[in-house]
C-alpha cells in the first residue's frame, strides 16, 4: 500500500500563500495512479480540491480554487505539492492527501474511490 504524509499547513492572512507537500512511501505511485488533495471542515463532507494523474501529468481542480492553486508532482523528491496562492478565509480546512492505483483520475472528487489517505494538515486563513 501507499503511505502518505502531508506537511506545510499553517496560518496565513487572506491573500497570502502556502505550499503543501504530500510524501509517498511504501508502494510508490506510478503507472495509471492518481493523487489528489481534499479538504474538510467540521460538519461538512470532504471536498476534492485538486488532483494529478501520475501517468499523464494531467491536473484537475475544483472550480473554487482554479487560478489560485497549482498541483504538481515532484519526481525528484517523490512528493505531490499544492501551491496555494491568493488564499481566502473560505479555504480554511483540514487538507488531506489521497491516492489510488490503476484507474487514473476519473471521478477523482469522490472520496470513497481513494485507497490511501494521509493524516491531514491544517490550513487557516484569517481575514
Amino acid at each position: 500500500q501507499v503511505h502518505l504524509m502531508e506537511s506545510g499547513g499553517g496560518s496565513v492572512q487572506a491573500g497570502g500563500s502556502l505550499r503543501l507537500s504530500c510524501a509517498a512511501s511504501g508502494a510508490a505511485p506510478g503507472g495509471n495512479d492518481c493523487m489528489a488533495w481534499f479538504r474538510q471542515v467540521p460538519g461538512k463532507s470532504r471536498e476534492g480540491v485538486a488532483a494529478i494523474s501520475i501517468r499523464s501529468s494531467t491536473t484537475y481542480y475544483a472550480d473554487s480554487v482554479k487560478g489560485r492553486f497549482t498541483v504538481s508532482r515532484d519526481n525528484t523528491n517523490h512528493t505531490m505539492d499544492l501551491q496555494m496562492d491568493s488564499l481566502k478565509p473560505e479555504d480554511t480546512a483540514m487538507y488531506y492527501c489521497a491516492a489510488r492505483r490503476g484507474v487514473g483520475c476519473y471521478s477523482w472528487t469522490n472520496p470513497p474511490t481513494m485507497s490511501s489517505w494521509g493524516q491531514g494538515t491544517q490550513v487557516t486563513v484569517s481575514p
